[in-house]
């Protein structure tokens, strides 16, 4: 009982944020990614992948229930990395932080938890507000994948608005609502992301 929460670094060299709904079902606790590789160019691996992968994880850890946590390690002549000093971000991530930060904010509830749908996709929804299996929330993440379309199937008796995200261009279209089983069109591009919310019962 006097654990809070687990505090994780990276445990593989590839997959990183892709454990947390493994953590989450192991300890039963708040899961929180210290390192998951961080923005920048230095000569380790540790510090060495770029923006738009960081940006990833980051989704996906959020879609699987957890938080990670952010650095930067860009090479400079002044040799002062942000990761240990602080200073000027110089990366593309911290902005795309901010506007899934949004998503975060927007959730009903206590945050996100994963929800095992189809085998190739990353669902969350919203936790602790209802156990009927029924939700009013569903954030689909997509990552490297580049589907045209997806189709989906809810609860019949009620009314959902679609929203395309690009996570990486920072942009958000509304698709329209819909009901039952449907299909949604996506732009075939890596980092999207299909959010539905309950609008009507």
């Amino acid at each position: 009982p006097w654990i809070t929460h687990c505090s994780i670094q990276r445990q593989d060299f590839y997959k990183t944020a892709e454990f947390t709904d493994y953590w989450r079902a192991k300890y039963r606790k708040p899961i929180v990614l210290d390192e998951i590789v961080y923005e920048g160019n230095i000569q380790h691996g540790w510090g060495n992948i770029s923006g738009k992968e960081l940006v990833r994880r980051f989704w996906e850890a959020m879609c699987r229930g957890g938080y990670a946590g952010h650095g930067e390690t860009f090479y400079n002549d002044d040799n002062i990395l942000w990761w240990s000093h602080g200073g000027v971000l110089h990366g593309e991530s911290a902005e795309r932080f901010a506007f899934m930060k949004q998503f975060m904010d927007d959730v009903p509830g206590y945050g996100l938890k994963p929800l095992k749908m189809s085998w190739d996709e990353v669902v969350a929804v919203e936790d602790g507000t209802n156990f009927t299996g029924k939700y009013d929330y569903y954030l689909f993440y997509y990552g490297f994948c580049r589907p045209s379309f997806r189709f989906f199937e809810l609860d019949q008796n009620s009314v959902f608005e679609a929203e395309v995200i690009d996570t990486w261009n920072m942009t958000i279209e509304n698709m329209g609502r819909f009901q039952g089983r449907f299909k949604i069109e996506l732009p075939g591009r890596e980092y999207i992301a299909v959010r539905l919310r309950r609008v009507e019962h």
